[in-house]
């Protein structure tokens, strides 16, 4: 039986917010009332055998708020993004601009002199790979949009640059089946009760 990885998205705060690189904003209070509307949909994802969580604070409290009861995990942390780190991609454009051309085009680049896409991707796919599978089983990890884009792009084999066509949504889910080194992408259906409206 393989392996079922369902990974939750953590929630956002409030949208007038710009994003940062590795943001590590607390959860404020549009981002918990957006966990309540949703909690009902993700409580059942509690039940799984093992719950983790990146160690941001939103993804902590994401999942704590949830009930899971997350283990935090280290390599579910954002792309270590060097003298970036804070900024928001407007901000490093205007410091540095011919380093954030150069990082876009080239996902081995490390202008900012923090981690490369690729080593990213890596690093996500390598706690991917190790999670126990002895009679299949379920994971939930509520993470980063980022990490979650990362572990796409691994669980697909896809080219790095593909990272950055996946657009992962706070407090979506996502959910990879299979084992280390053969990950598949599993989508789950609505009800056709759920589509009348």
């Amino acid at each position: 039986m393989p392996l079922r990885v369902t990974f939750v998205a953590a929630a956002r705060g409030t949208a007038l917010l710009a994003e940062r690189f590795e943001d590590d904003r607390p959860l404020d209070q549009g981002g918990w009332d957006e966990v309540q509307r949703v909690a009902g949909a993700l409580l059942p994802l509690a039940a799984a055998e093992l719950r983790y969580c990146s160690p941001t604070p939103r993804s902590r409290a994401t999942g704590a708020a949830l009930g899971y009861a997350p283990l935090v995990q280290l390599a579910l942390r954002d792309c270590d993004m060097g003298r970036w780190r804070g900024l928001t991609p407007a901000e490093a454009m205007a410091r540095e601009p011919e380093a954030v051309d150069a990082w876009l085009a080239d996902p081995r680049s490390t202008p900012h002199g923090g981690e490369s896409l690729p080593a990213f991707i890596s690093r996500v796919g390598g706690w991917l790979d190790t999670r126990p599978a002895d009679d299949g089983g379920r994971i939930v990890a509520v993470a980063e949009p980022s990490v979650i884009r990362a572990a796409l792009v691994y669980a697909l084999k896809a080219p790095p640059q593909t990272y950055w066509n996946i657009d992962v949504r706070p407090l979506s889910t996502t959910t990879v089946t299979g084992g280390a080194g053969r990950w598949n992408l599993r989508f789950d259906g609505v009800p056709a009760q759920g589509l009348r409206g």
